[in-house]
């Protein structure tokens, strides 16, 4: 059992200034796993304090100086992989091979992307040859408060807490109470690096505590946050009355286009991106439409996918989906299943309840519905669980219509072997990223979105950018 009731700051682990024991729950197992404090708005203070006296000595460090911490940071972090892979499996689900190979090392990529993308960045640069004596600097913004959600935990922290650390910013990180594990190994490791006090403070909390005393404090000059849209008004109406930037990024409802020309494997490749992580990820393919003549044979192969899917405890090695991270967004899927059935969509594999192997655990059946219709819930709304709506469509004009009408924006998917139809659709899906054909973004990509999926840009130089501020000089002496 672990019980870490302390949080990091100004380098040191510190008690709470008022004990408020919370009990993590083992998704696998619904058991307690481990105990940790929910912090106060005294502790966010406390560590806001600490990042505020920090900030002018950080902010002053040479950019090469900064990069060697991160560089140092990376190489702990690997180090601690295997402690950092077993805290995500327990908090939140990840079975135990999938940790290591993907939740895990997301973080090492991100960083690794970083230290790249700093590398070619220039703090202070001409503004161009019609202005020889002008100058534009790019300038840490201040303190940051960074909040992140369970479901890809290091995956987020990295994307945030790396960038600030190169822009020249320090911070305090809230991370999800409900999986704070991997935050406080990562806490550990940034002060194994080396990293000076105060420059990266951490305070467990909820929302309504640390989160809304970070969002409203006037010493925080950004919040950087990932989780629902819901909470993200809430944050940015909080910060609203202090005029911090707001960063955030938030749901989705990605619409995969597959048509008739699409690879053979397009549609499972398809079905597998909808499951993977228990369907728990932002930009999942959770919308598939499909032309109309490999309409029977898109559904069919989907739901072979789904019975194949294993469904098994996160602690058990193997290629399987683990249990959704808690009773409350199990029953918010359950319901979403009745839903989807209530309404009238085609249930072809999965449905309401347990694997039938499986009567204790946060476990859900993967779930596919045909034959939906635009409008329906589970057509709308994000369910964060492994249930995948299917719809067929005609014309190319037709699905960008239906893809479209959402209230998100964040990554659609595109499967076709006309590369003219790929590249108008790429232009014309309203969308902060478009896949096709199975193919990743790139190493420094920008993740993020547009309308409800909010308006961040993490990852390569964006992500940097976006902890910066722009001075725009005059007069600049030629040296």
């Amino acid at each position: 059992m672990t019980r870490k009731h302390e949080f990091y700051i100004n380098g040191a682990w510190v008690p709470p200034a008022v004990p408020h024991d919370f009990q993590v729950i083992d998704p696998s197992t619904e058991e307690h796993c481990a105990t940790i404090s929910l912090g106060s708005a005294a502790d966010a203070d406390a560590a806001v304090a600490a990042a505020k006296a920090a900030f002018p000595g950080w902010s002053q460090t040479p950019p090469a100086e900064r990069l060697a911490y991160v560089e140092k940071i990376l190489a702990v972090y690997e180090t601690r992989a295997e402690d950092m892979s077993r805290a995500i499996s327990l908090e939140m689900g990840a079975p135990i091979d999938m940790a290591r190979k993907s939740q895990t090392t997301s973080g090492t990529w991100h960083i690794q992307n970083f230290i790249t993308a700093f590398k070619q960045m220039e703090f202070i640069r001409p503004l161009g040859p019609h202005a020889p004596n002008d100058r534009i600097a790019l300038e840490p913004i201040g303190v940051v408060g960074l909040i992140t959600p369970w479901n890809w935990p290091m995956n987020q922290v990295t994307l945030k807490a790396i960038p600030a650390l190169l822009a020249g910013c320090t911070m305090v990180l809230k991370p999800s109470e409900i999986a704070p594990l991997s935050s406080l190994v990562f806490a550990e490791i940034v002060d194994a690096a080396g990293v000076p006090p105060g420059v990266f403070n951490l305070v467990n909390g909820d929302g309504v505590g640390v989160g809304t005393r970070l969002s409203t404090h006037p010493d925080v000059e950004m919040i950087s946050f990932t989780g629902s849209t819901r909470a993200g008004i809430a944050i940015s109406k909080a910060a609203a009355d202090s005029l911090k930037r707001v960063c955030l990024e938030l749901g989705g409802k990605g619409a995969n286009l597959v048509f008739a020309d699409a690879d053979d494997k397009a549609v499972r490749r398809g079905v597998q991106h909808c499951f993977n992580n228990s369907g728990q990820s932002c930009n999942a393919p959770t919308r598939m439409l499909v032309e109309r003549p490999i309409y029977d044979q898109a559904v069919e192969i989907a739901r072979q996918v789904a019975e194949a899917t294993k469904v098994a405890s996160a602690h058990e090695a193997g290629n399987h989906i683990g249990p959704v991270v808690s009773q409350m967004q199990y029953d918010k899927i359950q319901g979403m299943i009745e839903t989807g059935i209530a309404e009238g969509a085609r249930l072809v594999a999965g449905g309401p309840g347990r694997p039938e192997h499986l009567n204790r655990g946060y476990f859900v059946r993967p779930t596919v519905f045909a034959d939906v219709v635009p409008g329906m819930t589970i057509e709308r709304e994000e369910i964060f669980g492994p249930v995948l709506s299917m719809i067929p469509f005609d014309t190319e004009e037709e699905a960008i219509r239906i893809a479209n009408d959402t209230p998100y924006g964040l990554t659609n998917y595109v499967q076709s072997q006309d590369g003219a139809r790929r590249n108008r659709l790429a232009r014309s899906l309203r969308a902060g990223m478009v896949e096709m054909n199975g193919q990743s973004r790139g190493a420094g990509s920008p993740f993020g979105g547009v309308k409800a999926s909010g308006r961040a840009r993490e990852g390569g130089h964006w992500g940097i950018e976006e902890f910066l501020e722009v001075k725009a000089i005059s007069g600049w002496a030629a040296e």
